[in-house]
């Protein structure tokens, strides 16, 4: 049996990108050490079929990136989402798919000054796509704009 070929640099982003998003949903659900969390995505889910889903090969060192990240800087990362919010809304109040969700491309504007701008929004709307409809996904692309605005000038 041929191993599969190596998928483009982009679309193993982009599958690091969703893994991250699950991984951290995870995390919050159920309080996994983050160790833990990163060997079993790496043992178990990267690249891994699950009952008859066929995982997409991640980008193994940028989902660690993302994951390690947001969960290092998770408080200054709501804070920053926080002030982007409506007034009124807490990011407790989001869905906690949603909050993962911003949370990680919060963290790419932050930390990875070498992904654009546009490209970490367009990616975190796709990410929004898988779980929701288009009125989410424009809600992401608003709260990332915003916060692509005020740490990129």
């Amino acid at each position: 049996m041929t191993k599969p070929a190596t998928p483009p640099k982009s679309q193993a982003r982009s599958a690091a990108r969703l893994a991250a998003v699950q991984a951290l949903y995870q995390q919050q659900m159920e309080k996994t050490v983050l160790a833990r969390l990163l060997d079993e995505f790496h043992q178990h889910r990267l690249g891994q079929e699950i009952e008859d889903d066929q995982y997409a090969e991640a980008e193994v060192d940028f989902f660690d990136d993302i994951v390690s990240g947001v969960d290092a800087r998770r408080d200054e990362i709501d804070e920053l989402l926080q002030s982007k919010l409506a007034e009124g809304w807490k990011v407790g109040r989001l869905d906690k798919t949603m909050v993962q969700i911003l949370r990680c491309g919060a963290y790419e504007l932050l930390a990875r000054a070498d992904i654009s701008k546009k490209v970490v929004i367009s990616e975190y709307i796709d990410v929004a796509h898988a779980f929701f409809d288009e009125k989410e996904a424009k809600f992401v692309n608003g709260v990332l704009d915003s916060v692509g605005k005020a740490v990129r000038p």
